[in-house]
Protein backbone atom coordinates (compact mmCIF):
# COMPACT_ATOMS: atom_id res chain seq x y z
CA UNK A 1 0.00 0.00 0.00
CA UNK A 2 1.25 3.48 -0.87
CA UNK A 3 0.85 6.16 1.80
CA UNK A 4 -0.96 9.21 0.45
CA UNK A 5 -1.51 11.22 3.63
CA UNK A 6 0.67 14.11 4.62
CA UNK A 7 1.84 14.81 1.08
CA UNK A 8 2.28 18.51 0.37
CA UNK A 9 1.27 19.88 -3.03
CA UNK A 10 4.16 20.78 -5.27
CA UNK A 11 2.62 24.17 -6.03
CA UNK A 12 -0.11 25.98 -4.20
CA UNK A 13 -3.19 25.95 -6.39
CA UNK A 14 -1.32 24.51 -9.40
CA UNK A 15 0.26 21.44 -10.88
CA UNK A 16 3.65 19.89 -10.43
CA UNK A 17 6.73 22.07 -11.06
CA UNK A 18 7.46 20.67 -14.53
CA UNK A 19 9.66 22.15 -17.24
CA UNK A 20 9.06 20.19 -20.46
CA UNK A 21 8.40 16.78 -22.00
CA UNK A 22 11.54 14.64 -21.63
CA UNK A 23 10.79 11.32 -23.34
CA UNK A 24 8.25 8.65 -24.10
CA UNK A 25 8.90 4.97 -23.46
CA UNK A 26 7.77 2.27 -25.87
CA UNK A 27 7.76 -1.49 -25.25
CA UNK A 28 8.69 -3.38 -28.41
CA UNK A 29 8.78 -6.97 -29.63
CA UNK A 30 11.90 -6.49 -31.69
CA UNK A 31 14.33 -3.87 -30.45
CA UNK A 32 16.13 -3.72 -33.78
CA UNK A 33 12.94 -3.29 -35.83
CA UNK A 34 11.75 -0.44 -33.62
CA UNK A 35 15.19 1.15 -33.62
CA UNK A 36 15.22 1.12 -37.43
CA UNK A 37 11.73 2.62 -37.56
CA UNK A 38 12.33 5.55 -35.21
CA UNK A 39 15.71 6.24 -36.80
CA UNK A 40 14.91 5.81 -40.50
CA UNK A 41 11.25 6.90 -40.62
CA UNK A 42 11.04 9.56 -37.91
CA UNK A 43 14.64 10.77 -37.96
CA UNK A 44 15.59 10.11 -34.34
CA UNK A 45 19.29 9.80 -33.46
CA UNK A 46 20.54 6.94 -31.23
CA UNK A 47 22.20 8.31 -28.07
CA UNK A 48 24.16 6.76 -25.21
CA UNK A 49 22.12 4.75 -22.73
CA UNK A 50 23.18 4.20 -19.09
CA UNK A 51 25.42 1.14 -18.92
CA UNK A 52 24.03 0.20 -15.51
CA UNK A 53 20.77 -0.99 -17.10
CA UNK A 54 20.54 -4.79 -16.99
CA UNK A 55 17.84 -5.05 -19.66
CA UNK A 56 17.87 -4.53 -23.41
CA UNK A 57 16.79 -1.22 -24.85
CA UNK A 58 17.82 1.82 -26.85
CA UNK A 59 17.61 5.57 -26.41
CA UNK A 60 17.03 8.01 -29.25
CA UNK A 61 16.69 11.78 -29.31
CA UNK A 62 15.54 14.55 -31.67
CA UNK A 63 13.06 17.45 -31.88
CA UNK A 64 13.64 18.22 -28.19
CA UNK A 65 12.31 14.89 -26.88
CA UNK A 66 13.61 11.36 -26.33
CA UNK A 67 12.31 7.96 -27.34
CA UNK A 68 13.20 5.11 -24.97
CA UNK A 69 12.75 1.65 -26.47
CA UNK A 70 12.40 -1.36 -24.18
CA UNK A 71 12.80 -4.92 -25.39
CA UNK A 72 9.85 -6.97 -24.14
CA UNK A 73 11.07 -9.89 -22.03
CA UNK A 74 7.86 -11.88 -22.42
CA UNK A 75 6.46 -11.63 -25.92
CA UNK A 76 3.36 -13.58 -24.91
CA UNK A 77 2.38 -10.77 -22.55
CA UNK A 78 2.46 -8.18 -25.32
CA UNK A 79 -0.96 -7.08 -26.64
CA UNK A 80 -1.78 -8.18 -30.18
CA UNK A 81 -0.41 -5.95 -32.90
CA UNK A 82 -3.01 -3.46 -34.13
CA UNK A 83 -3.74 -3.58 -37.82
CA UNK A 84 -6.50 -0.94 -38.03
CA UNK A 85 -5.28 2.64 -37.86
CA UNK A 86 -7.71 4.43 -35.56
CA UNK A 87 -7.02 8.19 -35.21
CA UNK A 88 -8.76 8.11 -31.81
CA UNK A 89 -6.22 5.66 -30.40
CA UNK A 90 -3.30 6.58 -28.13
CA UNK A 91 -0.55 8.27 -30.12
CA UNK A 92 2.28 10.77 -30.17
CA UNK A 93 2.08 13.66 -32.63
CA UNK A 94 4.79 15.54 -34.52
CA UNK A 95 4.50 18.86 -36.30
CA UNK A 96 5.82 18.73 -39.86
CA UNK A 97 8.37 21.25 -41.11
CA UNK A 98 7.50 20.57 -44.78
CA UNK A 99 4.35 20.14 -46.80
CA UNK A 100 2.07 17.23 -46.02
CA UNK A 101 2.53 16.10 -49.61
CA UNK A 102 6.25 15.65 -48.93
CA UNK A 103 5.45 13.56 -45.83
CA UNK A 104 3.03 11.38 -47.78
CA UNK A 105 5.56 10.88 -50.54
CA UNK A 106 8.22 9.81 -48.03
CA UNK A 107 5.86 7.37 -46.26
CA UNK A 108 5.00 5.77 -49.60
CA UNK A 109 8.69 5.41 -50.44
CA UNK A 110 9.27 3.68 -47.10
CA UNK A 111 6.23 1.42 -47.54
CA UNK A 112 4.47 2.75 -44.42
CA UNK A 113 0.69 2.47 -44.53
CA UNK A 114 -1.19 5.54 -43.26
CA UNK A 115 -4.60 7.18 -43.10
CA UNK A 116 -5.32 10.84 -43.74
CA UNK A 117 -7.67 13.19 -41.92
CA UNK A 118 -8.52 16.89 -42.10
CA UNK A 119 -10.00 19.04 -39.33
CA UNK A 120 -11.71 22.39 -39.99
CA UNK A 121 -12.23 24.97 -37.27
CA UNK A 122 -13.49 28.45 -38.11
CA UNK A 123 -12.04 28.36 -41.61
CA UNK A 124 -8.67 27.01 -40.39
CA UNK A 125 -7.60 23.59 -41.68
CA UNK A 126 -5.40 21.04 -39.91
CA UNK A 127 -4.10 18.10 -41.93
CA UNK A 128 -3.20 14.83 -40.17
CA UNK A 129 -1.46 11.60 -41.14
CA UNK A 130 -1.65 8.54 -38.85
CA UNK A 131 0.47 5.38 -39.02
CA UNK A 132 1.82 2.64 -36.76
CA UNK A 133 5.27 1.75 -35.52
CA UNK A 134 6.29 -1.96 -35.75
CA UNK A 135 4.36 -2.75 -32.55
CA UNK A 136 1.16 -0.92 -33.43
CA UNK A 137 1.85 2.25 -31.40
CA UNK A 138 0.37 5.11 -33.44
CA UNK A 139 2.28 8.10 -34.76
CA UNK A 140 0.73 11.31 -36.08
CA UNK A 141 2.24 13.96 -38.33
CA UNK A 142 0.14 17.10 -38.54
CA UNK A 143 -0.11 20.83 -39.17
CA UNK A 144 -1.63 21.43 -35.76
CA UNK A 145 0.21 24.72 -35.28
CA UNK A 146 -2.31 26.26 -37.70
CA UNK A 147 -4.75 26.41 -34.78
CA UNK A 148 -4.17 29.11 -32.14
CA UNK A 149 -3.74 27.98 -28.53
CA UNK A 150 -6.57 29.49 -26.50
CA UNK A 151 -6.42 28.75 -22.74
CA UNK A 152 -9.74 28.07 -20.99
CA UNK A 153 -8.59 29.51 -17.65
CA UNK A 154 -7.87 33.20 -16.94
CA UNK A 155 -4.27 32.59 -15.87
CA UNK A 156 -3.54 30.33 -18.84
CA UNK A 157 -1.98 33.03 -20.98
CA UNK A 158 0.58 33.90 -18.33
CA UNK A 159 1.41 30.24 -17.62
CA UNK A 160 1.85 29.38 -21.30
CA UNK A 161 3.60 32.63 -22.16
CA UNK A 162 0.91 33.64 -24.65
CA UNK A 163 -0.44 37.05 -25.54
CA UNK A 164 -4.01 37.63 -24.28
CA UNK A 165 -6.66 38.00 -26.99
CA UNK A 166 -7.34 41.43 -28.40
CA UNK A 167 -10.38 43.26 -26.94
CA UNK A 168 -13.67 42.77 -28.75
CA UNK A 169 -14.15 46.53 -29.28
CA UNK A 170 -12.93 47.45 -32.74
CA UNK A 171 -13.61 51.22 -32.56
CA UNK A 172 -10.69 53.35 -33.51
CA UNK A 173 -9.35 55.47 -30.70
CA UNK A 174 -8.82 59.09 -31.78
CA UNK A 175 -5.58 60.55 -30.52
CA UNK A 176 -5.75 63.63 -28.33
CA UNK A 177 -5.02 66.91 -30.17
CA UNK A 178 -1.57 68.29 -29.51
CA UNK A 179 -1.39 71.10 -26.94
CA UNK A 180 -1.37 74.64 -28.38
CA UNK A 181 2.07 76.15 -28.73
CA UNK A 182 3.20 78.32 -25.84
CA UNK A 183 2.98 82.06 -26.59
CA UNK A 184 6.27 83.65 -27.53
CA UNK A 185 7.93 85.68 -24.81
CA UNK A 186 7.64 89.42 -25.41
CA UNK A 187 10.58 91.38 -24.05
CA UNK A 188 9.58 94.18 -21.73
CA UNK A 189 11.65 97.33 -21.93
CA UNK A 190 12.00 99.78 -19.15
CA UNK A 191 11.53 103.49 -19.87
CA UNK A 192 15.25 103.89 -19.59
CA UNK A 193 15.87 101.26 -22.26
CA UNK A 194 13.22 102.81 -24.47
CA UNK A 195 15.04 106.14 -24.25
CA UNK A 196 18.37 104.54 -25.02
CA UNK A 197 19.60 104.18 -21.44
CA UNK A 198 20.53 101.04 -19.59
CA UNK A 199 18.25 99.02 -17.39
CA UNK A 200 18.90 98.06 -13.77
CA UNK A 201 16.45 95.16 -13.77
CA UNK A 202 18.25 92.06 -12.54
CA UNK A 203 21.52 93.89 -12.04
CA UNK A 204 23.18 93.98 -8.64
CA UNK A 205 26.10 96.29 -8.10
CA UNK A 206 28.06 97.36 -5.04
CA UNK A 207 27.30 100.97 -5.78
CA UNK A 208 23.88 102.46 -6.22
CA UNK A 209 22.67 101.85 -9.80
CA UNK A 210 22.63 104.90 -11.95
CA UNK A 211 19.02 104.37 -12.85
CA UNK A 212 18.03 104.50 -9.19
CA UNK A 213 19.39 108.01 -8.96
CA UNK A 214 17.22 109.20 -11.79
CA UNK A 215 14.03 111.05 -10.81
Amino acid sequence: MVATTGAEPAQSGGGLPLASLNHISVMCRSLQSSLNFYRDVLGFIPVRRPGSFDFDGAWLFNYGIGIHLLQAEDLESMPPTKTEINPKDNHISFQTCESMEAVQRRLKELGVRYVQRRVEEGGIYVDQLFFHDPDGFMIEVCTCDNLPIVPLVPEGHAILGLQPPAPACKRAVKPLPPPPPAPAAVPVQSPAMASGGSSCIGEVEASIPACAMQV
